[in-house]
């Protein structure tokens, strides 16, 4: 939402209109809950190490949910201190702060759909 109010807060004609808008909450609202509400992984599956040697065991689908979190929530903190210290950051600093926003909130979609399609086929086998 604090992004949204950002962008619309440009002098971009398409972004200031309510349907990016709403477009912008409805895709942040649908990251926040598949991203942050990932299924477990299949017990029967052997998780690997991201890297051979190293000593991460992390699973490549949290690490998208994760860094996708990230994202969106540091454009958030960005969009808010601008909106509260009343800054215009100008069109090339919100369509970055916007464009950070939009590729977290699609990391954790993607991630949501990840784990969910991992845990179907789980069900399924």
């Amino acid at each position: 939402m604090f992004v949204a109010a950002e962008v619309a807060k440009t002098n971009i004609d398409l972004l200031g209109t309510g349907g990016p808008i709403l477009a912008m909450m409805l895709g942040g609202a649908a990251g926040f809950y598949l991203g942050i509400d990932l299924p477990p992984p299949p017990p029967h599956r052997v998780q690997l190490p991201l890297w051979r040697k190293g000593t991460s065991r992390a699973d490549a689908v949290e690490l998208l949910s994760a860094a996708g979190t990230f994202l969106a929530s540091a454009a958030a903190v960005v969009s808010v201190c601008a909106i509260i210290l009343d800054d215009s950051m100008g069109a090339s600093g919100t369509l970055l702060i916007g464009g950070g926003w939009a590729i977290g909130a699609m990391m954790q979609i993607v991630a949501g759909i990840f784990a969910r399609t991992r845990a179907d086929d789980s069900v399924t086998s």
